[in-house]
């Protein structure tokens, strides 16, 4: 026994190995515990050259030891094992002796492991062979065999070769089709040729090798099913490499049918050409073709959906017979969101319908006609005898979303247990404001109250944190750890220092030291909010340890972080009344949030806070009868293809407020600043809003950078804080609304639609300038930092809420901005981006039955040709000469 350890520690395989095959099988069972010990031994530190050294010995000898099939594949396909395994045929010479019974539970219990397991498909397709047990078809073992086949430069032959000589080829060719996420792996290998998939599949199946019929049908089912991109792409090239017989089409009409309505784009346009085919051929009855027009006509797809008219206008130029069935079909387009496929349908039937060969069809034909655009609507009126436009405009009814009501901050919890349970929770995922404020404001509260019971609560949040143990494992102290550049980086990196701190971590002279570093001047952008978050934060820390404050003066009363007169002259009287000295940072915050902007409560409120007799309450009336917030001087700059605002000093942020909060006041300059910097968290940005809720932009003016990265630079995420932004207080200026205006060019969709939220609470709350985002939209558009199509999408987006007069008044400005360069030889926008966007004012001013001149219009309508652009401009312009609302 003795032996065989030596060998496994000492990684000598082949001797273990050897000295495994003398041993008798209640031998090998003995030795069983010690390799468990060492396995555990070697899984505290497994990437030791030691355990490196070890692994592959122990991975055999284990694999021996054991007679269970459940515990001998737990054993194989362990993870610790995973990096240093040893081979698949020694550990298949030491499970030969076992019976074929027993090697077909461990090899399907191998294969029913997830593919992330990495079962190596060599020692799967040994065991399967040495117990003679069906195939197994799970995911992993079907990974397995497409990447073991694939790889045919390990022996100079090819798929093909391979393939035909597998004695499980058509159980695994079968499970196949029914295979998560295989495509990539079939796309591994070449394109074209014998060593691809698609081309030896479909060899074997005219071969003979593979039941064609079952192949193909397995095949289209696949696609049916639908997948990643990359399984529609493989398998669709698989289909096309069949090269299907009229017959064979035929008999899979309704499967054409199925993937030409529902299945991926690419997949969809094969599936209509077959049966365009077919149609064309007269193998498709006009019935059959009308059903499956009513699906692709909807699509989004404009090549499908013109195809498609494309195709129904052969069909009836063809076969006049076929118009009553048809034309009907064609008028399904009517309700297309696009213009142009509205046009195009239009075009057809007033081609055809002469042919039609009853009265009915012209009045279905008529009613459909109902859906299209005003201009449209006109022409329908005149060949088939439509009601007309009205003489007079529908009242139009603007719908915006509810503005948000402000959530109220519950007071802090009562039990320091179920204070625990909301800081776990926080540390877990960050948390919003509300949260991490009346959490903050229990911490302070309970470590005021009763410290040791506090403590014992948090026994279960703080256990297992590095900082925690008596001798951390990282190469620095906790005091080096929350003192160092990056400072504090999110609000959990926040409660966790603070939790550090009352498990007496941290030292107090770091906690003093840290109190007199905030003077930094330089930095990033954020810098100023990055600072005075935190000097709050180090502040009740350094107050938890030597000198515990009550509660907090600064827990704002509202969501937002605003904070009400009322209760912070409450809250500074029960200070009066416990004799507890104010904490410098806590009452700046306070000061920053308490609300100002409604005269009559804080005048109200200054006379009760004179009457305390404190500093602190002199202080805040003189603050409260300052007036409302004042606003610096704003000014713009073009940075490259950026326009940013620069803003001027607030004076009032500067005189009495600790060294921590006045770079909230001081200019902000474009050139000098830098942008470039270590605030990479998300999350952070809703708690800088609260710093100054009712000065947003003073906070808009610091992040408008991150804001324009996720036009510019195709950034993720820094967009999610907008919605919280249109929510804050204070006057929304420049600096909100082109934060807005990048949001609505964002790269990603998630960013956009928080820009659309964003856009939407503004308007609900009367906060939108519409003239100022127009132009803003439109100067980004011609900087380039905004692409027409994505802001085409966001508008489209707004406008499904029914914000149809919202948009127009944003767009009524944008649209100028364009086309002036376009009719004076200037950079115009991209035509087709701005051919989109001119549809969409379109269909707002229809909507909402504007009637005014836009600069550059006519001149752009009166343009020559029928591009996509001078369609819509003209649209737009009989939109806005009729003044109709849709």
């Amino acid at each position: 026994m003795s032996s065989l350890m030596d060998a496994v520690r000492a990684g000598r395989t082949a001797e273990a190995v050897s000295l495994l095959d003398g041993m008798t099988d209640a031998e090998r069972r003995a030795c069983f515990p010690e390799l468990k010990a060492l396995r555990k031994e070697l899984r505290a530190d497994q990437w030791t050259s030691q355990a490196r050294r070890a692994y592959p010995a122990l991975h055999a000898a284990g694999t021996a030891c054991q007679t269970g099939a459940a515990g001998v594949a737990s054993w194989l396909a362990a993870s610790d094992m995973r990096w240093w395994p040893a081979s698949p045929g020694v550990l298949i010479d030491l499970l030969g002796d076992r019976s074929p019974g027993w090697l077909g539970d461990v090899v399907h219990r191998l294969a029913e492991r997830p593919v992330s397991s990495r079962v190596p498909y060599e020692l799967m397709a040994g065991l399967v062979r040495l117990s003679g047990c069906p195939v197994p078809t799970t995911e992993a073992y079907v990974h397995g065999w497409v990447e073991h086949v694939g790889h045919v430069w390990q022996r100079g032959d090819t798929v093909l070769d391979r393939l035909r000589k597998d004695p499980h080829l058509g159980r695994l060719a079968a499970a196949l089709f029914e295979t998560n996420d295989i495509g990539g792996r079939l796309a591994w290998t070449a394109a074209e040729g014998p060593d691809s998939w698609t081309e030896s599949l479909a060899r074997l199946t005219v071969e003979g090798v593979l039941d064609r019929k079952a192949t193909v049908d397995a095949c289209l089912a696949r696609l049916l099913r639908g997948g990643p991109a990359a399984d529609h792409r493989v398998f669709l090239r698989m289909l096309k490499a069949f090269a299907l017989t009229r017959d064979e089409e035929l008999e899979h009409a309704a499967d054409w049918l199925a993937l030409a309505s529902d299945a991926a784009s690419v997949v969809a346009a094969h599936a209509q050409s077959v049966l365009a085919s077919l149609a064309l051929d007269g193998e498709l009855t006009a019935r059959q073709l009308a059903e499956m027009s009513g699906a692709v006509l909807f699509r989004t797809e404009k090549k499908l959906v013109r195809a498609q008219l494309v195709l129904l206008g052969k069909v009836i130029a063809r076969d006049a017979s076929t118009a009553d069935e048809l034309l009907p079909a064609v008028a399904q387009a009517f309700g297309h969101e696009d213009s142009d496929v509205q046009e195009r349908a239009l075009k057809l039937v007033e081609r055809h319908v002469r042919k039609a060969g009853t009265a009915e069809v012209r009045e279905e034909l008529a009613m459909a006609a109902g859906q299209l655009i005003p201009t449209l609507r006109t022409r329908a009126a005149q060949c088939l005898g439509a009601a007309p436009v009205g003489a007079e405009p529908v009242t139009y009814e603007e719908v915006l979303p509810p503005a948000p009501e402000p959530v109220r901050l519950p007071p802090a919890p009562e039990s320091a247990t179920e204070l625990t349970e909301e800081i776990g929770a926080l540390l877990a995922t960050d948390g919003d404001v509300t949260a991490f404020e009346r959490a903050l404001d229990g911490l302070v509260r309970h470590a005021y109250r009763d410290r040791d019971t506090l403590l014992q609560a948090l026994e279960p949040v703080v256990a297992g944190r590095w900082w925690d143990r008596r001798d951390p494992q990282h190469g620095f102290s906790a005091d080096d750890h929350f003192t160092r550049n990056h400072g504090l980086i999110n609000a959990a990196h926040a409660l966790e220092f603070l939790l550090a701190t009352l498990r007496g971590k941290l030292l107090t002279a770091t906690l003093h030291k840290a109190l007199r570093r905030w003077t930094n001047t330089t930095g990033c952008g954020h810098s100023p909010l990055s600072q005075a978050f935190e000097a709050r934060i180090w502040e009740i820390a350094y107050r938890i340890r030597t000198e515990p404050l009550p509660f907090l003066l600064s827990t704002p009363t509202w969501g937002t972080g605003l904070l009400e007169p009322d209760e912070l002259v409450a809250r500074l009287d029960e200070y009066r009344r416990l004799g507890a000295r104010v904490s410098e940072a806590d009452f700046a915050q306070a000061l920053l949030r308490v609300r100002r902007g409604d005269r009559a409560a804080a005048e109200a409120a200054a006379a009760r806070a004179v009457a305390l007799g404190t500093p602190e309450g002199t202080r805040l009336a003189q603050w409260l009868a300052s007036g409302a917030p004042a606003m610096p001087t704003f000014r713009r700059r073009t940075a490259e293809n950026r326009i940013l605002v620069e803003s001027a000093e607030v004076a009032e942020l500067q005189g009495d407020f600790p060294p921590a909060f006045r770079p909230l006041g001081r200019p902000v300059t474009v050139y000098r600043d830098r942008w470039h910097c270590y605030h990479w968290s998300d999350g952070m940005r809703q708690h800088w809003l609260a710093l100054l809720p009712e000065q947003r932009e003073l906070v808009a003016v610091r992040m408008l950078s991150d804001f324009s990265a996720v036009a510019v630079h195709d950034t993720r995420g820094d967009a999610a804080v907008l919605p919280l932004l249109a929510e804050s207080g204070g006057e929304a200026g420049e600096a909100v609304h082109l934060s807005v205006a990048y949001g609505l060019g964002a790269r990603h969709p998630e960013d956009r639609l928080a820009a659309v939220d964003a856009l939407l609470v503004l308007a609900a709350r009367g906060q939108l300038d519409g003239e100022r985002m127009g132009a803003d939209l439109g100067q980004l558009v011609r900087l380039g930092a905004v692409k027409p199509s994505r802001l085409v999408e966001s508008m489209r987006t707004a406008a499904a809420t029914g914000a149809n007069a919202t948009l127009w008044g944003m767009l009524r400005h944008t649209v100028p901005v364009l086309l002036a360069d376009l009719t004076t030889g200037g950079a115009a926008a991209p035509a087709r981006g701005l051919a989109d966007l001119l549809a969409v004012a379109a269909e707002c001013a229809e909507r909402t039955g504007a009637r005014e001149e836009i600069p550059h219009l006519a001149r752009t309508a009166e343009r020559r040709g029928s591009s996509r652009l001078v369609t819509q401009a003209r649209r737009l312009h009989s939109a806005l000469a009729e003044g109709v609302a849709a």
